[in-house]
């Protein structure tokens, strides 16, 4: 399972451990039922402290991603990918939400928010494009 760690993020690597592990689950990269590395191991293979990866997976286990079975190990559990979609747009509306207020207190026009979406949508499709070749 490859996940990519930045020590000079602003976010913690706890957090980015989870936030990766999550997208493979959402995407079905990682399917259900799926074992995962133990925490050691993942620890191991990131170079991180066992307490990181034991705090990545404890949160996904919370948030209901995994399932921590003692003695047997941690699995990807049942999603439910209508409920994630959800909460995702929710997030997305959010910060959207923000960006309307700033822009409307800069006096910057709605036409230019859209056209800097448009732009941002399209340089994220085509950076997937190169990064699949």
């Amino acid at each position: 399972m490859e996940i990519i760690i930045s020590n000079s993020s602003k976010i913690p690597i706890y957090e980015q451990i989870k936030e990766q592990i999550k997208g493979k689950i959402v995407t079905n990269e990682l399917k259900a039922g799926t074992l995962l590395p133990s925490i050691r191991n993942l620890a191991k293979d990131l170079r991180c402290s066992v307490i990181t990866t034991k705090n990545a997976y404890e949160e996904l286990e919370k948030e209901g991603y995994v399932t921590m079975i003692p003695s047997k190990g941690i699995y990807v559990a049942e999603i439910n990918k209508e409920l994630v979609k959800e909460e995702q747009l929710n997030k997305i509306e959010n910060f959207v939400d923000k960006a309307v207020t700033m822009a409307k207190m800069n006096g910057i026009e709605e036409k230019v928010i859209i056209e800097m979406i448009h732009i941002l949508y399209e340089e994220d499709s085509e950076n997937e494009k190169y990064s699949r070749s």
